[in-house]
């Protein structure tokens, strides 16, 4: 290309009587066209070197193609810290006279005492301190174990979305709505909604669902809270980033496990972190994210359900100590929820939340 180009620029500089005006366009056109051709096999030769030079332990390279329908819109090559606290440590850190980092489910994920805390450190940046950290633990003012219990369903098949979605709406017609719903895939997300929001809707229980809603989910969060009748289906930012206390929010049903998507990212980390455990910290502070929607006050009482039978039990750590953790069907979860929680309307007006404040189940 650089050599055509070079020709094709003398044949301008010494022009034979032949080369009218049209022609030298016609010329200069692909000189420029040439041009742009060989700068953009320069950048991928560039890219591509990169990938395939040597190893550079702190960081993760990969080439990405993305798709939409099938078409490309984009390609790339990206970058990432393999350990994303290193940066934070050196520019925030380092510099500071002093950090205090604090978190609520900080020490989540961890399967025992001496794992826990290793997590909280290696979240922060800690590990690449010249100082270890000071450590302090208040622990929960709310009482766990009698205000709330978890729920195993066992019998709704994996993949089976009309089950998924009646299963959903059998528990929020059993809390009479005041209910998180949690999703791993928007379009399951989608699916759900998609099917059970007119029959809720016939009991006089609004569903309302991020990634279908064309409301930022702030106002969604807000129009929630408002309404203890309404329900909230939604992702990630639900599950890490939302505080309703009272009895607007009284159950949280999760669609499954939430396990990290694969990725070239994430396979590099898990290569790293330790394989299969550094998957089931990530669980656990996912699962410890999900249950601490529930809980926001000493006076909420409610129910976590997880509808996945494949749920394992080494993960259940992620749970506050000494709460009631069993496995279930539908049926005897739908049961208990609606023991504990109930939801009363007198014929065209609504009542007050009546919450049973027993051990019922």
């Amino acid at each position: 290309l650089v050599t055509l180009g070079r020709r094709l620029e003398a044949v301008l500089a010494e022009a034979p009587d032949w080369m009218d005006a049209p022609a030298r366009a016609r010329v200069e056109g692909a000189i420029a066209s040439i041009g742009w051709r060989a700068e953009t096999v320069a950048a991928w030769l560039s890219l591509l070197a990169r990938v395939g030079g040597p190893v550079d332990p702190a960081h993760v390279d990969w080439l990405a193609v993305d798709r939409v329908e099938g078409r490309e819109y984009d390609i790339g090559l990206h970058r990432h810290w393999l350990d994303p606290t290193r940066p934070f440590a050196e520019i925030v850190l380092k510099p500071a006279h002093g950090a205090l980092v604090t978190s609520a489910t900080l020490t989540g994920g961890g399967a025992n005492e001496s794992e826990r805390w290793e997590t909280a450190e290696a979240r922060v940046g800690a590990p690449h301190l010249a100082r270890a950290p000071s450590r302090f633990e208040a622990k929960s003012p709310f009482d766990y174990p009698a205000h709330a219990e978890v729920l195993i369903v066992t019998d709704v098949k994996r993949g089976d979305l009309p089950a998924l979605a009646n299963a959903y709406a059998r528990l929020i017609l059993a809390a009479g709505g005041g209910t998180l719903g949690l999703f791993t895939a928007i379009r399951r997300l989608r699916g759900v909604h998609g099917r059970i929001a007119d029959r809720l809707a016939r009991e006089g229980l609004p569903l309302h669902a991020q990634h279908v809603d064309p409301i930022d989910t702030g106002t969604l969060v807000d129009i929630f809270r408002d309404d203890p009748a309404a329900s909230l289906l939604g992702t990630d930012a639900l599950r890490d980033g939302v505080d309703v206390p009272g009895t607007s929010l009284r159950l949280v049903v999760m669609e499954g496990v939430p396990w990290p998507k694969p990725s070239v990212l994430h396979a590099a980390r898990r290569l790293a972190g330790g394989g299969s455990a550094y998957d089931d910290r990530i669980v656990r502070a996912r699962l410890a994210q999900a249950f601490g929607r529930l809980i926001r006050r000493a006076d909420d009482r409610g129910a976590f359900v997880m509808l996945s039978a494949a749920m394992p039990s080494r993960l259940l750590t992620a749970f506050p100590a000494g709460v009631g953790i069993t496995r279930v069907t539908l049926d005897e979860a739908v049961a208990r929820v609606q023991a504990r929680l109930s939801f009363s309307r007198t014929i065209g007006q609504e009542a007050p939340l009546a919450i049973d404040h027993g051990d019922a189940g």
